[in-house]
């Protein structure tokens, strides 16, 4: 288990002076074995940092001191010595030792981890694996007592009908090599490096389990030496019942992530099933719905969004208590009371990071979860080509039933693995009819966008690019430049060749590709007078699989409904936001954005007074994941990137035909701000607003 313990005695070693390569001789422990190997740092080094990373994202994370041990080892100058304290470090968390042998035969062996797994969960070990064959097959994991156990949501076991009560008894846990990226599915053929063992356990109390290991069939060593027997403790889980009132002091739904003391998160990302999802830290959950906790002292944060302040409880789980856990969300900002109402057009159900199997992607309950635990108006869940022909059930050119008052889903297309998408993924918003004229397959598709687009508007739909900056990157940080894009990626390829066309291309997204390549081509088209809108988008879960919404539009309405929703962002009565920084009733010499077509006529040369309500909201203290990082670097979009250095303050900025015109600072505390510019306008042209960010504008 990955937690403290005791160290292991350190290896012997002999050192070649100067040389990048060390033989080292090393004593495995727990096992009968004694060999040589050659281990390089470089390798040992790179490898060892995509098992940190591979932990972090599983939600189990190496414990902070074991993280500085490694970066203390990797920096040292003595090669041979940074070899071995790595190691030394990364076998007190091993499970299972793993020899290969020159004939490619596997022995096993115990490791120095405490065989300790919680119940209804999941802990991760590591493998340590000598290599003596240079073996690249995958590493296989074995066991009479894993599987096949059907796991409920959250995590609940429920053993398959058919096995007789003594087998499902034997059957309480689950085993299984984590291979997935940064993984690899094999191995490398290393003389040594580790794996993660993921465990499973359904039951409580004391439970054994055989375990062998090999590399593919005939590899297993003779004399039961590739299996071993281990104890396992188990500790016991408790549901606790999570009450959940929302601003109004009404049943909500809320994002929660719990920790305990070592960093571990619970339920663990690893074996999460429909409605959570392996690839989120957060799980979302209704009031009333539960957590599973063994006993331990944990750190509870929850929120409902960007529009929401992050709180964060501490709480020891002790005998019978807590009976539950009650949380009160909090807003910090309601655009909708000044009349804004927020949408994500492009998020899915299937692809990606979601599940391929049982199930083509997550059903519409799933999908809501993510929605109203964003707080999203909005939420419009687009088809595309992986599960296309499982997922296009949930189309029905109407709101899904599941939608709540304020809270809707529908489902519509994304144009993408279709014969199309190299010249640029479509988003089509508002579609009566899913399916192309005269097709029954997704390959009988046209091959370029420009009949995609006019079928789709002669249903009346609203019509875009998606992930625009893909294939436009360009190397300068200026607004507009012009150096020349590639134009050869998934993004807006062919958008300057149909915004030509009267009524085809309503918008281009933006949010989830760097702000420089997604701004450039927008910029210098509006220069030439066409008028194509802009909206907000997060491709959940494929460019962005933390939440939905982190790029989101807000559109001006009397009433919310999903076609007068994407009807503002077609006549541009929208901004564009990561949720955590608001341009609120823009208007130019009285003319707000929203109004009409918010064009305004003025005498040649005459002056203009803009007014707008800007809020945003930062931590006190800076984001140091943003120390360094590029404008082509995730997050594109974040107001921590507009931060004042020493400040808590961001600057925006008036913007006419791509130029600087004016700048205002606000402290972003959450506190609504009215500004005001003058400047004069000499020739027909478009004023937009921004945060002065190279990664986070609202226009």
């Amino acid at each position: 288990m990955l937690g403290p313990q005791e160290m292991q005695k350190p290896n012997s070693i002999a050192t070649l002076p100067r040389a990048v390569t060390i033989t080292l001789s090393i004593a495995v422990a727990g096992s009968a074995w004694a060999q040589s190997k050659a281990v390089s740092l470089q390798p040992l080094a790179q490898q060892t940092r995509r098992l940190e990373q591979a932990l972090v994202y599983l939600g189990q994370p190496l414990p902070p001191a074991a993280t500085e041990a490694i970066n203390s080892a990797i920096a040292l100058e003595d090669e041979a010595a940074a070899v071995r304290e790595i190691q030394r470090v990364l076998d007190q968390f091993v499970l299972m030792e793993v020899e290969i042998n020159p004939e490619s035969r596997v022995k096993v062996a115990q490791g120095s981890a405490r065989p300790e797994l919680v119940e209804h969960g999941t802990r991760l070990f590591l493998v340590k694996v000598f290599n003596d064959a240079g073996v690249t097959a995958p590493l296989r994991v074995l066991s009479p007592n894993s599987g096949p156990t059907s796991i409920r949501s959250r995590g609940e076991a429920e053993p398959p009908m058919e096995l007789g009560q003594v087998e499902v008894r034997e059957r309480w846990a689950e085993f299984a090599i984590y291979s997935d990226p940064p993984m690899s599915p094999r191995l490398t053929g290393l003389p040594v490096e580790y794996e993660i063992l993921q465990v499973y356990s359904r039951d409580r109390g004391q439970r054994s389990a055989k375990i062998a290991m090999d590399v593919g069939q005939g590899t297993q060593d003779i004399g039961f030496r590739n299996d071993i027997l281990v104890v396992f403790d188990i500790a016991p889980t408790r549901s606790i019942p999570l009450r959940v009132r929302d601003e109004n002091g009404e049943s909500g739904v809320a994002a929660f992530v719990f920790r305990d003391r070592q960093g571990r998160i619970y339920p663990n990302p690893s074996k999460r099933l429909e409605p959570d999802f392996p690839f989120q830290t957060q799980v979302y959950r209704f009031d009333g719905e539960d957590i599973r906790l063994p006993e331990g002292y944990y750190t509870m944060e929850y929120g409902g969004g960007p529009e929401f302040r992050t709180r964060t409880k501490e709480f020891p789980v002790e005998g019978s208590a807590p009976e539950e856990l009650s949380v009160q969300l909090e807003r910090w900002i309601n655009p909708a009371s000044y009349g804004w109402w927020s949408g994500d057009h492009h998020v899915h159900a299937s692809g990606c990071a979601h599940y391929k199997n049982p199930t083509e992607g997550v059903g519409p309950l799933a999908m809501l979860r993510q929605i109203l635990g964003e707080n999203l108006n909005i939420g419009s869940v687009l088809t595309w080509g992986p599960s296309w022909y499982f997922q296009k059930q949930f189309f029905s050119s109407q709101d899904h039933p599941l939608s709540r008052e304020q809270r809707v889903m529908h489902y519509d297309v994304e144009v993408s693995g279709f014969p199309s998408s190299h010249a640029g993924h479509l988003v089509l918003l508002g579609l009566k009819e899913d399916d192309y004229p005269g097709t029954t397959r997704i390959e009988q598709w046209p091959s370029w966008d420009l009949p995609v687009l006019r079928w789709a508007k002669s249903q009346g739909a609203v019509t875009g690019f998606s992930h625009s900056g893909w294939g436009l990157q360009v190397a300068a940080e200026e607004l507009p430049t012009l150096e020349m894009p590639g134009f050869d990626g998934i993004g807006a390829n062919e958008y300057i060749v149909d915004v030509t066309h009267p009524d085809t291309v309503d918008f281009i997204s933006a949010v989830d590709t760097p702000y420089f390549w997604e701004m450039n081509i927008w910029y210098h088209t509006l220069n030439v007078g066409f008028r194509t809108r802009i909206s907000g988008e997060t491709d959940f879960p494929c460019i962005y699989q933390e939440k939905v919404g982190l790029g989101r539009s807000y559109v001006k309405l009397d009433e919310l409904t999903y076609t007068g929703w994407i009807e503002g962002i077609r006549r541009g009565a929208a901004y564009v936001s990561d949720g955590k920084s608001h341009l609120i009733d823009f208007e130019v010499n009285g003319v707000e954005l929203g109004s009409g077509e918010a064009e305004l006529r003025l005498p040649e040369g005459d002056d203009v007074v803009v007014r707008v309500k800007a809020a945003a909201m930062l931590p006190r203290h800076p984001d140091p994941r943003f120390d360094g990082l590029g404008a082509d670097e995730k997050p594109y979009w974040d107001v921590e990137r507009a931060r004042i250095p020493g400040t808590r303050s961001v600057p925006v900025e008036l913007v006419v035909n791509g130029r600087l015109e004016g700048t205002a600072e606000i402290v972003a505390d959450g506190t609504m701000h009215e500004l005001e510019f003058r400047t004069r306008v000499t020739r027909s042209s478009w004023i937009a607003l921004r945060w002065s960010s190279p990664t986070d504008h609202n226009i």
